[in-house]
């Protein structure tokens, strides 16, 4: 219970910190831009990176590659569901304007649902948290290399 309370505590803060960056820039406006939606992968990989460092620390004996990728895809997974369904309430329900302008602004006349735009933001979340996850075991992960002494 205590790994999975680590992971829950960790995903619920870079959903936080993902939400509000969204908030930030829907201030300016800036959110119907996709563009911005790529600092999304360092605020993922933040959260991953804090993740596995310390469950890492908690066990340093019996850490390993495993268990360090389960910690970091679990919990990037749990920010990802919960930012999609804030993403799915803020585009259905407080801004019915925010849809159309995204698509505006990618050039598309189109006519696209909230439930697919979601489903793409999770996936896009779901690959951005394999890839930093992939990224933070290499810096984690117990070399089995030998070294010589020269």
């Amino acid at each position: 219970m205590k790994k999975i309370a680590l992971s829950l505590r960790f995903g619920l803060a870079t959903s936080a910190i993902l939400i509000a960056y969204f908030l930030v820039l829907g201030l300016f406006n800036l959110h119907i831009n996709p563009l911005y939606s790529l600092f999304n992968f360092v605020i993922i990989g933040l959260g991953v990176y804090e993740v596995v460092r310390l469950r890492k620390l908690q066990d340093i004996e019996t850490f390993s590659y495993s268990e360090g990728f389960k910690t970091g895809l679990f919990t990037g997974s749990f920010a990802t569901v919960v930012f999609s369904v804030f993403f799915l309430i803020y585009s259905t329900e407080i801004n019915l304007e925010y849809l159309p302008k995204l698509v505006n602004s990618m050039n598309g006349n189109f006519n696209i649902n909230a439930g697919l735009i979601t489903f793409i933001v999770a996936v896009m979340g779901f690959t951005t948290t394999l890839i930093s996850t992939l990224v933070v075991m290499q810096r984690f992960k117990i070399s089995q290399n030998i070294s010589e002494n020269r």
